[in-house]
């Protein structure tokens, strides 16, 4: 019989795992035998994406009817549903772009949509992070843009959309995530702000969700000095902050597995630290991320190291009981009120309606910003091309976004040459290389970018590619560029595929 300490520390663990089914090989039988204990639920992957995933989900809740399933999907840059493919939705930041409210509604509702069709109940999303930093690298245009108060109000619209549609939203990365220039995967930012300037502009958007009745919140793994010298996720004054903003909802971790944390205190100290902060569910992370690095059994270990030490910390009274009780509580209070609404979601003929006119490729299209090499906008680029010849330049792929995905290059050259350059590690005869072919295929020389004015070497390419080829132009996924190039830009905001297919249809003079 399961020790009841062992249960009542499943109760608030979330953990990745890897494969697309409880049965068959390979399948992770401690994952079914956890939920047959209690565990609150499980986070879905990359790797657990399949044309199965609704018959998953549904022995996941056979095993645990009460369990809580969440995916990391965003739209645009950030996509689980659609891994293989490049997502179909429009991100935040091309939303923001738009700056139509409805618009970023109905997004939030065709997300609830997708969700429910495949067992999900919780979406973590959308990023309430006011990206004021340009050099952000792990934000960027996750975010809804730079200005708090447009955030603001399309975090409302999306956390209604979701949860109109039937699925919890999950607003991140709390107290916001916009102003770092470190990825707190590999590193733990500080967050050297007046406080006044986080209070006035990178709370407000949280502010908002709590007043929409966003159902949870997601920490960042971020220090505030001027609140003490641990990361949110572990530290009881910034948590504190939530409850004193009026926020009732579950407070869920950012991945435990993530070096900000791990690196310092490791997994299990996370664990329970953060319980012991305020923190709600912990989310424990993808077993994926340690790469080759990564166990056959991960998943299994990582899920072992959080529970054993917040059974031990129970145990020695480190962890007092009734704060693990009240965050069970919270968790079952959230899988109660979105139980049922999986298949069923409450939803009238307007919403209905809605759904079925949802057209993705028209906002995005709507989001694009054509400039030229002295940065004047123009509606299409000074010429259409026959076909495209693309060099993807675009930083590597980190832990948070898959922003090297092939399907972008794809998507944008469609049946046109491609090439993948490295540009920061390239020698100089790879890049020429590059060039040369792309130049002598049929296509019109397209530079594939993403951090314009960050990234030294993407502006180098384009610099060289100006010289070789006056008629090339630069489609960008990343932020909008704020100095000219010395090429023409399509501005696209987003490292997705339908934003890709919209940067090549406008290209194409279609």
């Amino acid at each position: 019989m399961t020790d009841e300490l062992t249960r009542l520390a499943n109760s608030v663990l979330w953990p990745g795992f890897f494969g697309t089914s409880l049965e068959g090989d390979g399948a992770p039988a401690w994952l079914l035998a956890a939920l047959e204990d209690d565990l609150a639920g499980v986070v879905y992957f990359g790797q657990n994406i399949s044309a199965e995933l609704p018959e998953l989900s549904a022995r996941i809740r056979a095993a645990n009817p009460h369990a809580l399933i969440g995916i990391d999907e965003e739209g645009g840059s950030v996509t689980r549903l659609e891994v293989a493919t490049g997502s179909t939705l429009p991100g935040a930041a091309q939303l923001g772009i738009v700056d139509d409210v409805a618009a970023t509604a109905a997004t939030g509702a065709e997300l609830a949509r997708r969700a429910r069709a495949a067992g999900i109940n919780v979406v973590l999303g959308p990023v309430a992070d006011v990206n004021t930093d340009p050099r952000n690298p792990v934000i960027g245009v996750r975010a809804f843009g730079a200005d708090a108060a447009l955030v603001s109000r399309h975090v409302v619209a999306t956390v209604e959309g979701l949860q109109h549609g039937g699925v919890a939203a999950c607003v991140k990365h709390f107290p916001g995530h916009g102003d770092t220039h470190l990825d707190s995967h590999h590193a733990l930012p500080v967050i050297t702000l007046d406080p006044a300037e986080i209070e006035d502009v990178h709370l407000e958007p949280f502010r908002a969700a709590i007043a929409a009745g966003v159902d949870s919140i997601m920490t960042a793994h971020i220090v505030v000095p001027a609140w003490g010298e641990r990361p949110a996720t572990l530290n009881p004054a910034v948590l504190g902050r939530l409850r004193e903003m009026g926020f009732e909802g579950v407070i869920i971790t950012d991945a435990l597995d993530m070096a900000a944390v791990r690196e310092s205190v490791g997994i299990g100290g996370a664990a329970v630290q953060a319980l012991a902060a305020g923190a709600d569910l912990l989310c424990i992370g993808n077993p994926t991320n340690p790469g080759s690095a990564a166990h056959a059994d991960q998943d299994e270990r990582d899920y072992l190291t959080a529970r054993e030490a917040v059974v031990a910390a129970l145990r020695d009274g480190t962890l007092p009981r009734e704060r693990v009780e009240q965050a069970r509580d919270r968790v079952r209070m959230l899988a109660a009120k979105r139980a049922g609404t999986v298949e069923h979601a409450p939803r009238d003929a307007d919403d209905e309606s809605d759904t079925a006119t949802y057209d993705a490729s028209e906002i995005v299209r709507r989001a694009l910003r054509v400039a030229d090499s002295t940065g004047a906008s123009h509606a299409t680029p000074d010429a259409a091309a026959s076909v495209l010849s693309v060099i993807d330049a675009r930083r590597r792929s980190t832990l948070a976004v898959d922003s090297a995905a092939s399907y972008v290059a794809d998507g944008l050259a469609g049946d046109g040459f491609r090439v993948r350059l490295d540009v920061d590690r390239a020698t100089d005869e790879e890049r020429d290389a590059a060039l040369n072919a792309a130049i002598a295929s049929d296509g019109r020389l397209v530079l594939l970018i993403d951090r314009p004015d960050v990234a030294d070497a993407q502006r180098a390419l384009v610099e060289l590619a100006s010289v070789r080829d006056a008629d090339a132009v630069v489609v960008n996924v990343g932020l909008p560029a704020r100095h000219p190039l010395s090429l023409p830009i399509v501005e696209v905001a987003a490292a997705s595929r339908v934003g890709a297919e919209a940067a090549r249809d406008l290209l194409l003079g279609r």
